[in-house]
């Protein structure tokens, strides 16, 4: 009897979790995955605990070996680009990076998983020596070399995101001078709202950041290498550039074959299948479906693409799939020197970016009761909720505190997954003990504040 034969591009977070729901769920299977890094499988996400000395190595610093996938029997290349699909006869071209050989495969099943590049800045002088983007392996190690380097003085990082926050954190602990640029007018912006992105930019500035908002980016200056950056009112002096202004869907090499939309994200329905029978498209380069927008969003997170994998591979043997992929919230977190925050779902920025009105209430408070002070352990923390202003319904929220209260922000996310609303979320039984919380829970109170009812001071 022949075997199935299943095709994977892509060896991140989608491509792992497609070929172990795969191996573990049927048999049968002939199961190639392709990756065109020459190392299998860098986690970018990692890249600031590896600059910061907290990892074992940063050959560790990976998803999976390939002989933990090659013992259920799949097929792992590394150095072999996917550079064309040939829909009429099922088969993938496919490029050996190292000795130039191109060879096609026959495929039954098709999983994208291609992923993203970081952009670089389309500025005069981006060409120059030491422009550097912050993902993947290669670039981990260049820029771990540059924090050691006593010549390495000053360093600026292009983006405020969360990339770019990372960097600055890890540079300053290196004992760089760094200064974080944005066109935005405040770091962390597309992530989180004022009232917590304040605390932020304060927290980067008091541990010697300078953070510079609201600015255009003219040119990176140099002759060989680069010695500062330019912008519409003032000059920054570098040693070092670390590009981190978004990421671009890796799907040039679909153009001719796969639908995609205007930026290049893969046009997928709602099984997650492309205009091309048997092939589906999972992770970064998807529009992902947000449970809060109720529409399809760009939603970049090992999560998401984990999630997706999951579903498209339970379905896969389908003729037409038996449920729809039911989408996700979108959760993230991220420290911030001595701030620790985690974001669910919508927040003002993207829901304007989705045309969906929603309503934010802030919450201050203590983490526990007044009677426990303050050098006892007893931090302030900070709770956001975002909710649809005429059903109450939760779209988005968030927490933030020196003390690390980030598995609230699962909290709400799955309070978002399950439609609850602001009355749900106020009476809804969590524990009390002081050594954790208040009489009411932290969530409790703050949904509370946001329904107007009597403040609970004790």
């Amino acid at each position: 009897m022949s075997k199935t034969k299943v095709i994977v591009v892509g060896a991140s977070h989608g491509g792992h979790q497609s070929v172990l729901e795969l191996t573990h769920k049927y048999s049968n299977l002939d199961i190639k995955l392709f990756e065109a890094g020459d190392f299998i499988s860098f986690m970018s996400c990692g890249m600031e605990l590896y600059l910061e000395n907290s990892v074992t190595s940063i050959n560790d610093v990976r998803n999976f070996k390939p002989a933990d996938l090659e013992k259920f029997g799949t097929e792992v290349y590394a150095n072999h680009e996917v550079t064309k699909i040939n829909p009429e006869n099922k088969q993938v071209t496919v490029k050996d990076l190292r000795s130039g050989k191109i060879q096609s495969y026959d495929y039954d099943k098709l999983i994208l998983s291609s992923g993203v590049t970081p952009n670089d800045l389309p500025v005069p002088g981006h060409e120059l020596k030491n422009v550097y983007s912050m993902r993947g392996k290669d670039w981990a190690e260049k820029i771990k070399a540059k924090l050691s380097d006593p010549d390495v003085k000053n360093i600026t990082v292009i983006g405020a995101g969360y990339i770019g926050v990372e960097a600055a954190e890890a540079s300053i602990k290196a004992g760089k001078n760094v200064t974080l640029i944005d066109m935005i007018n405040r770091p962390l912006g597309n992530y989180l709202d004022t009232e917590l992105t304040d605390i932020l930019s304060k927290e980067l500035t008091s541990k010697g950041v300078q953070v510079v908002t609201g600015a255009k980016i003219e040119c990176y200056e140099g002759t060989e290498s680069v010695s500062a950056v330019k912008t519409n009112d003032a000059e920054y002096p570098s040693d070092l550039i670390i590009q981190a202004v978004g990421v671009k869907p890796n799907t040039d090499w679909l153009k001719e074959t796969v639908e995609l939309d205007k930026r290049g994200w893969i046009k997928t329905d709602k099984y997650l299948r492309t205009n091309l029978p048997d092939v589906y498209a999972i992770g970064d380069a998807v529009l992902a479906y947000s449970i809060p927008a109720q529409r399809n969003m760009p939603i970049a997170l090992a999560t998401v693409a984990r999630r997706e994998a999951r579903y498209v591979v339970e379905h896969i043997f389908e003729n037409t799939p038996s449920m729809p992929f039911s989408g996700v919230v979108g959760s993230s977190a991220l420290s911030v020197f001595d701030y620790h925050f985690a974001t669910s779902g919508l927040n003002m920025t993207t829901a304007q970016k989705a045309d969906i009105k929603i309503n934010t209430s802030f919450y201050k408070d203590t983490l526990r009761p007044a009677y426990v002070p303050m050098e006892k352990g007893n931090t302030e923390v900070y709770v956001e909720l975002d909710y649809n202003p005429n059903t109450h319904q939760l779209l988005g929220g968030a927490v933030l505190s020196t003390y690390d209260i980030t598995a609230q922000g699962n909290v709400i996310s799955l309070a978002i997954q399950q439609g609850l609303k602001l009355e749900d979320l106020a009476e809804a039984d969590f524990f009390f003990q002081p050594g954790f919380d208040r009489q009411w829970s932290l969530l409790n109170l703050a949904a509370q504040r946001a329904l107007g009812e009597l403040e609970f001071t004790k």
